[in-house]
């Protein structure tokens, strides 16, 4: 069981996986669908419903996972690099809507999309002395105009974003049932949504259904794979996958990672951007 101490809040929430967050003098505050957080170090959660314990999973026995991951002196340095990154378990219809908004998109581009959406239609909450947005629901996205939703600046995603949100709010899509079955027929379960492929499918496994096995590949862990691993995975550059290529070479990166390849995934994928330099939250 891991302790509450040994998770970095910097890293963990500034890694990719989430979006509406931000930093508030020494602490952190974000939107988790309904609810609100806010978390400070020494590791001091609190939630606005009360709900807050699972959000960073601390039931993973991280000594045992991290024994798993370490297969090779890259995946080592990543964890020793950033001690205390760890997945989180989000709000699943916040964490699904989040990432069809980012196909093409920047973090930064995200999150103020999503904050506009929380704006927009969600409740206005006072939480620790601070005014929030919680996230929409799916019967309010589903029933919100297109013109609406462009006024947050979705683009070309915002007939994603109702059309996701319908499937939920039919019950077409259950996130309960997802958790609970297999990661191939959650994966393509999601794949039946208008704007959901492959990558952004394992996210929403990897970050809200408790799919450890999911490991999203996009540009950055396509660069990683063929930077790091040319022997291991045929990857030719710049060449985006199709839908054979990509099961195929999930199954290889399952086979050298693990069971817990998502955790290996969040490492890689931290220290390269954070290599590039690039920006975060």
């Amino acid at each position: 069981m891991q302790n509450k101490s040994t998770i970095n809040l910097d890293f963990t929430i500034n890694s990719g996986q989430t979006f509406l967050w931000e930093k508030i003098g020494d602490a952190w505050f974000g939107v988790n669908g309904g609810e609100l957080l806010v978390i400070a170090e020494p590791f001091r959660i609190v939630s606005s419903s009360k709900n807050a314990r699972y959000f960073f999973r601390h039931g993973d026995n991280m000594s045992k996972i991290l024994s798993s991951i370490n297969k090779d002196t890259l995946v080592r340095t990543a964890v020793e690099q950033f001690p205390g990154l760890r997945l989180m378990r989000q709000d699943p219809f916040q964490c699904y809507i989040s990432f069809i908004c980012s196909s093409n998109s920047s973090i930064r581009n995200i999150k103020n999309m999503l904050t506009r959406l929380c704006r927009k239609f969600g409740n206005k909450v006072e939480f620790e002395n601070h005014q929030f947005s919680t996230f929409p629901s799916a019967g309010t996205l589903a029933n919100a105009t297109i013109k609406d939703l462009l006024s947050c600046g979705l683009g070309f995603r915002a007939k994603y974003v109702r059309e996701a949100a319908k499937a939920v709010n039919s019950g077409k899509i259950e996130f309960e049932a997802l958790r609970k079955t297999d990661y191939r027929t959650a994966q393509d379960m999601l794949k039946t949504v208008q704007g959901i492929g492959n990558k952004i499918a394992d996210c929403i496994l990897l970050f809200s259904l408790d799919k450890l096995e999911s490991f999203p590949i996009d540009r950055w862990t396509q660069r990683i794979l063929q930077k790091y691993y040319p022997e291991i995975f045929d990857i030719t550059h710049g060449k985006s996958l199709t839908e054979k290529k990509y099961t195929h070479l999930h199954e290889k990166i399952v086979e050298y990672f693990g069971p817990y390849a998502g955790y290996s995934q969040q490492f890689l994928f931290k220290m390269e951007r954070d290599l590039n330099k690039k920006k975060w939250l």
